[in-house]
């Protein structure tokens, strides 16, 4: 599993200082970029070194909870499985100041050449 932490910025939240939910993606996002570079992969050398391409196919997202500018959330992320050209995430955001979870993803990535 990884771990990473990320702060709610103004610019990730509405009017109201709550968290735009589009922008749980780019959480998630983060997170797996992250993971894949913690395990070696560096996605900008994939692609032009070995001309190997991530994106999304499929996700599935359960919004449980708001984050709230100035959070410190934690993503965290495991490869669920992989296969010859895909691999599936599953992902959790959670809140670090009221240690609860507050989305949960299946994100299914294939590479495209």
């Amino acid at each position: 599993m990884s771990k990473h932490r990320f702060r709610v910025y103004y610019e990730d939240t509405d009017a109201g200082g709550v968290v735009f939910y589009a922008n749980y993606l780019k959480f998630i996002e983060r997170g797996r970029t992250e993971y894949l570079r913690d395990l070696g992969f560096d996605q900008g050398s994939l692609a032009l070194e070995k001309n190997i391409v991530f994106v999304v196919k499929s996700l599935s997202a359960d919004y449980l909870l708001p984050a709230y500018l100035d959070d410190i959330i934690e993503v965290q992320t495991t490869i669920k499985s992989i296969k010859n050209a895909s691999l599936v995430f599953t992902q959790k955001i959670l809140s670090l100041e009221k240690n609860t979870v507050l989305f949960n993803a299946e994100v299914k990535v294939v590479s495209v050449m």
